[in-house]
């Protein structure tokens, strides 16, 4: 793989494969109070629709930092997100996020320190629904 990354790639995310379409790569850069990770995805590969829970603070930062991907949060329009792009999800939001068809990808995810934060793992984006967005793209 020719993929240059200011961070590892990482190991392949086996842990929570079960969450994901494709191949992920995970590796934690720091847990001190909150968890750092730099996270990669295949091309085409992206995680479920799935929610930070936390009855106080919790959510999550992305920071994009290599390759071109999508972010997307329940009722809202698709995100293209390529290096620099930062999003800030608060808890409880329901979305997902990957990489687009043809690229790999990569962003630091930030765990927002908060009470009773738990990840909650929804259905999968549909392979029918993805390919929309990647036409969408290529006919831009």
């Amino acid at each position: 793989m020719s993929f240059d990354s200011l961070f590892p790639r990482g190991e392949k995310n086996d842990a929570f494969g079960q969450y994901f379409i494709g191949q992920s790569y995970l590796q934690p850069l720091a847990s001190l109070g909150m968890s750092v990770s730099n996270v990669t995805f295949e091309p085409g590969c992206r995680n479920n629709w799935h929610r930070h829970n936390a009855t106080s603070g919790g959510g999550q930062i992305l920071l994009a930092t290599v390759g071109s991907g999508w972010f997307q949060a329940e009722g809202e329009e698709p995100l293209s997100l390529e290096p620099g792009t930062v999003v800030e999800i608060p808890a409880g939001q329901k979305h997902w996020h990957g990489a687009k068809a043809d690229s790999w990808f990569s962003h630091v995810a930030i765990a927002v320190p908060g009470e009773d934060t738990a990840n909650e793992w929804l259905e999968p984006v549909t392979d029918e629904y993805y390919e929309t967005l990647n036409e969408k793209r290529s006919n831009a």
